[in-house]
Formats: C-alpha cells, sequence, structure tokens
C-alpha cells in the first residue's frame, strides 16, 4: 500500500462488520502492502503486518520489545498502561520474561491440562444443566460461554466461589473500546488490589492451587515478590476467561450457522481437536496482543524499522493469509490450522494456549451431544457482536432448543 505523504494512513483498529470474519480492509491491506502503516486513536502512527510469514519471522525477532512502558509501545487501549505492570510477562523481555515464565510453563504442559478434565467436564455439564433447567430461548454467554472459563480459571487460581462474580463485569471494562482510559485504569487497579489480596491470603494459607504452589516454587529459589506473583495472577484471571467465553460464543454460533460443519462434529467428535485449531484460527479473536516497539534498527522485507517505531502484528489477517491457508474464508477441518496466530507467536506465545483448547473441545463436545436440536433463536446477522481494540467477540448468543 503506497501512501504520499499528504496521505493519512488508515485507522486502526479496524471495524469486523460481521459476526464472523477479520475487518475487511485486511485483505486489501495484505495484498497491497503487507507491511503497511495505521493511525491509532491517539493520533500516533504505527506499522501494520498482515502476511503470515512475515508476521512469524518479526515476532522472531530480537529487536524488539513488549515493554508497555516504552514510548514508542502502540498502545490500542488507552488507560491501562498507566496501571502497574510488575509481574505482568507479557510486558517482558528476556532474561526477565524467560525466568518468569520458566516458573509458570510447566502448569500449562498439555499432561497438567489433561488433569484438569474432570473438573472442566464437570463445570461444562453442570452449567448445561443449569441452562436446560431455565426459560427458553437461553443466552448461551451468560449461560455456558462465560462461566465455564470463568470457573476453570478460578479453579485454578484459587479464587473464593463467592467472588466469581466480582471480576468478569470488570474485565470487560478493559476490553471494550468504548470504556474511558479512567474507567480502564481504575478498574485494573481494581482488579490487581484484589489478586494482591488473594495473594497475601495464600502466604498465611496455602491451597492446592496455582497461586499457592507459584508462592513455593519461588520461595524455593528465594525470589518471591507478593507484586510480582499479583502481576502474574491478574494476567491470568483476565486472559484467562474472556478470551476463551468469546471462542465458545463464535465457535457454537459458526456450527449452529453450517449443518455440514455440525454434522462432522457429531459424527467424529475424535476430530474437534482439529475443529477447534480451526475455528481458532477463522475468528483469532485476540487480534492485537502481538503488538511490539522496535528496539533496534533491522530491516524485514524491504522495509526498515527504526528503533521507536510502534508495530501492531493483526493476527486474524495473517491466520487468513491466502498464500498460506487456501480459501481462508472457509472453515476447512482438514487443513490442518495448528500454524495459526490465534495464540501468538514467539516467546510470548500464549501460556493457556493447551487449556482453551480442551475447554473448546469439551464445551463443544457436550453441548452438541447433550442438546442435539440446539438452534440459534435469532439468525447470524442479527448476532449482537462487538469488535473492541483487544477481544472480539458476540455479546449475546439467543439459542433455543
Amino acid at each position: 500500500m503506497t501512501i504520499s505523504a499528504a496521505q493519512t494512513p488508515p485507522a486502526y483498529p479496524m471495524p469486523r462488520s460481521c459476526p464472523f470474519g477479520p475487518p475487511p480492509q485486511y485483505a486489501q491491506v495484505r495484498q497491497e502492502a503487507p507491511i503497511s502503516r495505521v493511525t491509532l486513536q491517539d493520533g500516533r502512527q504505527a506499522w501494520l503486518i498482515t502476511g503470515h510469514a512475515l508476521a512469524r519471522a518479526f515476532l522472531s525477532s530480537d529487536k524488539i520489545s513488549s515493554n508497555r512502558a516504552n514510548p514508542g509501545f502502540p498502545q490500542l487501549v488507552p488507560g491501562v498502561a498507566s496501571v502497574p505492570l510488575k509481574g505482568t510477562i507479557v510486558a517482558m523481555d528476556p532474561p526477565e520474561h524467560s525466568r518468569h515464565r520458566r516458573m509458570i510453563t510447566n502448569e500449562f504442559t498439555v499432561r497438567r491440562v489433561k488433569q484438569m478434565r474432570p473438573e472442566i467436564q464437570r463445570i461444562t455439564d453442570r452449567s448445561i444443566d443449569e441452562m436446560l433447567a431455565g426459560p427458553r430461548p437461553a443466552d448461551l454467554v451468560e449461560a455456558l460461554s462465560l462461566p465455564v472459563p470463568s470457573l476453570v480459571i478460578c479453579e485454578l487460581l484459587g479464587v473464593p466461589y463467592v467472588d466469581r462474580g466480582r471480576f468478569q463485569g470488570r474485565t470487560k471494562i478493559i476490553l471494550s473500546r468504548n470504556s474511558t482510559s479512567e474507567q480502564r485504569r481504575d478498574t485494573a487497579l481494581w482488579l490487581r488490589q484484589y489478586i494482591n489480596d488473594l495473594v497475601a491470603g495464600k502466604e498465611a494459607q496455602p491451597g492446592e492451587d496455582l497461586l499457592s504452589r507459584l508462592i513455593e516454587k519461588y520461595r524455593g529459589i528465594d525470589a518471591y515478590d507478593r507484586e510480582t506473583l499479583t502481576g502474574i495472577g491478574l494476567l491470568l484471571l483476565v486472559g484467562g476467561h474472556e478470551t476463551t467465553a468469546n471462542m465458545i460464543s463464535l465457535s457454537v454460533a459458526s456450527l449452529l450457522d453450517d449443518p455440514k460443519l455440525l454434522t462432522g462434529l457429531r459424527e467424529r467428535p475424535e476430530q474437534t481437536p482439529q475443529l477447534v485449531d480451526e475455528l481458532l484460527r477463522f475468528h483469532s479473536i485476540v487480534d492485537n496482543a502481538t503488538s511490539r516497539v522496535v528496539v533496534e534498527d533491522f530491516e524485514l522485507n524491504g522495509t526498515t524499522f527504526r528503533a521507536g517505531d510502534g508495530v501492531i502484528v493483526a493476527a486474524a489477517a495473517a491466520s487468513h493469509d491466502p498464500d498460506v491457508f487456501a480459501r481462508p474464508d472457509r472453515i476447512d477441518v482438514d487443513r490442518g490450522a495448528r500454524h495459526h496466530l490465534a495464540f501468538g507467536f514467539g516467546i510470548h506465545q500464549c501460556l493457556g494456549q493447551n487449556l482453551a483448547r480442551l475447554e473448546l473441545e469439551i464445551v463443544l463436545n457436550t453441548l452438541f451431544a447433550r442438546i442435539p436440536d440446539l438452534a440459534l433463536a435469532d439468525p447470524v446477522e442479527h448476532l449482537p457482536f462487538k469488535s473492541d481494540a483487544l477481544v472480539y467477540g458476540i455479546h449475546r448468543l439467543p439459542v433455543t432448543w
């Protein structure tokens, strides 16, 4: 995309126009110039990468930083940057990032996550039980999509049951483009204080939960710091339910909108893991978590990135690159989509991806096995979708049976 000096680069984020698929502008931008310039909400400009190979190459560079406090970092959600970031590993660079990630990684291995299957299944069944006992039509977002990942992450972190509804509305404020900077800052500070108090309680009375185990690990190497663990806990709490909740809703809507796809799920449940990855690729709801700032000049595909440049890797655009994914706007279970960028790429690739995959697999198989006549109560085109700066999803999903 060639932009003259007199032109202003297009605004970013670019809005999605339907419940499924990335912003239509992505395809044009990627075709004309997979590395181009955009204008952020605060008026500053940044680079936008929309090609799959270029995205992976950029995110593999050691000349970029995730430090949100860097003045050049492209802030897509004004207000959050003012919140203390200690312990927030997504905002760390090596070697600090490497040290903390090593402490957490084994909590989310495939083996450890598989041990959570019975509990995830119980939570899913209980949520479906309650939905079936309630009125019809039901809102699947409130009845299933939000409760399952929310209760799973709370169980993992050891959040008391009575507190589990308190942070859901607050995370929505942080992730919504319609929230003010002050609202985001105040909400993030409230959540951080809540996690700080939770961690303090576990210092005195440890339990059988992840936070208690991390306290013991850090103490074991004489590196324990409550503020750091608070940041880690906050990241896991916020990131562990909102994103998966939106993926559940969009996945169900996609299946109900495509009878052939739904028949495949019912007849071949063993292929659900492949279906889940293809749905993750197709929807790519966390589009901008791969934003970075350049800390040392380097060149990529003829473009020179200068120190201080903000760069956004659009995961949804990269995961719809036709050079990598043939007919990317179709859901194809047999394509083998594990190399999508829905979980990012490189050293900051999502820690909880194995947990998210398992939750989606269990929810989709269980929901359609238990309610074979589930149907959308409203047409797809009437679904109230949201296109926020950080997370894309559906506000409400009316279903009946």
